[in-house]
């Protein structure tokens, strides 16, 4: 592959490609994980994944299995209307759920988006949490919800400690929020606080809700064996039902409860070096946080297409691309996109697509070159979604062993971009969960809207839940009163 396209190789033009091919393939070779050293991955994390929920190993664990307090998965028994906010990067929206028993429907009556300011963003935390009252109050009106009081779930996408369903500290603002006298301080708690200040409506109880929470319970209404939500967009995490005992920063010994595990840190400590290509190395040196979201950096649709840059950037160099040929996008971080990837691998466009997205690059490209390029994007994007499975697999093998089953039979709940727009990720990402966890039978569910609807469904069982609590707790006061 010279600067010129005519010269071949002495063994003829299937001579030069066949070397080309070989060359090629021993740059892409360290993407490709066998079985073996899936396995292998899956078991650092069982390993990880036990020490974040120990009582006195959590604090150094880089998979930290946060405690969500959400006890139960929906029962089909919820009803009524309910709020939710989810607030999570620049916009917040408000929306109105009403679910629905006889039907087993979650409808999303409305929602509305509301923008934040810069300045809000940067200011304080109580201009923040008025400004949401007032969103909030503004919505309530659209809807005339004005006179009702009603429970609301609340999706907050940044790192907090959660202390009860409803009590959450901030540990820290990130995606460019930085509002004062906020962290530290319990979210619920300012929110109900900006409320209380307008004194016009009010919302009767709070839960707080994790996306990867919402992922799992907006599924749950519909499939009550749904135990496990995934996210695979920007980011990538997932939650699942824990054995309480097993749970040992939180009192209490019955029944389940869902963990957050934020397997995205997986690896953080240094324990997948080996599976780390120079590439990865790179975009993690690059990124906002070095040596953070070890896992994600493989994974996550933030990261992919930046990965796929830097290969064809050295095969370039290696004069295997584009004669050697670098354009000044190609050069550039960030210009390669992860939607690139979905459209490249589309199986009936997918070289048009690649031919015009390496000319939008300024790239001067032959037929070979765009085949390599899509025999990249392949390699990357089934690297991660095998990657996934592991991660997946890890939980699926744990339930099933928490519960002394010779079989299981569970669905996860998944929502992102990635797991939705690639055209053949969710295939490689189930074949590969088949082999990894041979013993489970995992069905896969898209989730609708998690934090919305999840969110309203997290709140209608904390309701449920709570009432329970309360009949228990009266019954054992008359029994009191009787003797």
């Amino acid at each position: 592959h010279h600067c010129s396209s005519s010269q071949t190789s002495p063994s003829g033009p299937f001579g030069s490609e066949l070397s080309l091919t070989l060359q090629v393939q021993k740059h892409l070779e360290p993407f490709r994980l066998s079985l073996e050293k899936l396995q292998d991955v899956s078991a650092r994390l069982r390993k990880d994944m036990i020490r974040g929920l120990g009582k006195h190993s959590h604090h150094r664990a880089s998979v930290k299995m946060l405690p969500t307090f959400v006890r139960a998965t929906p029962d089909g028994t919820e009803k009524g209307d309910f709020l939710a906010l989810d607030l999570g990067g620049t916009n917040f929206r408000v929306l109105h759920v009403r679910v629905l028993e006889e039907e087993q429907r979650v409808l999303k009556m409305d929602s509305q988006i509301c923008a934040i300011p810069q300045d809000i963003m940067l200011g304080t935390g109580e201009k923040l949490f008025d400004h949401i009252a007032a969103c909030l109050a503004e919505f309530l009106d659209s809807q005339k919800l004005r006179g009702q009081t009603l429970p609301l779930g609340f999706t907050f996408s940044f790192p907090c400690e959660q202390k009860e369903i409803d009590k959450s500290i901030l540990i820290r603002w990130t995606k460019g929020f930085n509002c004062s006298g906020v962290e530290g301080e319990d979210v619920v708690n300012l929110l109900k606080e900006a409320i209380h200040r307008r004194g016009d409506y009010d919302i009767s109880s709070v839960a707080m809700v994790n996306d990867t929470v919402g992922t799992m319970m907006s599924c749950g209404y519909r499939d009550q064996s749904c135990e496990i939500g995934m996210i695979i967009g920007t980011g990538t995490n997932a939650c699942y039902m824990e054995e309480m005992k097993n749970v040992k920063r939180v009192e209490g010994e019955d029944g389940r409860m869902c963990i957050n595990t934020e397997w995205g840190g997986f690896g953080d400590d240094g324990c997948l070096k080996d599976v780390l290509t120079e590439f990865d190395e790179e975009v993690d040196k690059t990124s906002i946080n070095p040596g953070v979201h070890t896992f994600e950096k493989m994974i996550s649709g933030m990261y992919l297409g930046e990965i796929v840059r830097l290969v064809l950037l050295k095969l370039t160099e290696e004069k295997l691309l584009f004669r050697g040929c670098p354009s000044e996008a190609l050069l550039t971080p960030g210009s390669f996109e992860t939607r690139f990837i979905s459209e490249i691998e589309e199986p009936d466009s997918g070289l048009e697509n690649a031919k015009k997205i390496l000319t939008k690059l300024d790239l001067d490209w032959d037929l070979v070159d765009a085949c390599v390029a899509r025999l990249v994007c392949d390699t990357v994007s089934s690297r991660s979604a095998r990657l996934c499975a592991a991660a997946l697999a890890t939980i699926v093998n744990r339930i099933r062993i928490n519960r002394g089953l010779d079989h299981l039979k569970t669905t996860v709940g998944v929502d992102g971009t990635v797991y939705r727009k690639h055209p053949n990720f969710s295939d490689e990402l189930q074949a590969a969960v088949r082999l990894l966890a041979p013993k489970c039978d995992v069905t896969f569910l898209i989730s609708e809207d998690g934090s919305g609807k999840g969110a309203a469904m997290v709140t209608a069982v904390a309701q449920r839940e709570a009432s329970i609590m309360s009949q228990g707790s009266r019954a054992v006061k008359t029994m009191e009163a009787d003797c």
